[in-house]
């Protein structure tokens, strides 16, 4: 059995047994670094300090902005 996370627009399977449980574990899934992303649960900004509390459910529709430096 697959969990599914909306990510940006796009349906993500995870294997059920290692689905990340919170927005931080989602992020290093993804190694994407905390600190270069602005994340949003379902609507709802979620601040950076929270990513590790931030409990993530099968369906939840979470997008990422990461910021790129350059010019």
């Amino acid at each position: 059995m697959n969990t599914t996370l909306r990510i940006n627009g796009n349906d993500k399977q995870f294997p059920q047994d290692r689905a990340p449980k919170t927005l931080a574990e989602l992020l290093a899934e993804l190694k994407i670094d905390q600190a270069t992303v602005v994340a949003e649960i379902d609507g709802r900004i979620v601040e950076r300090k929270d990513f590790a509390s931030a409990a993530l459910q099968p369906g939840q529709s979470i997008e990422l902005v990461r910021f790129v430096g350059g010019g």
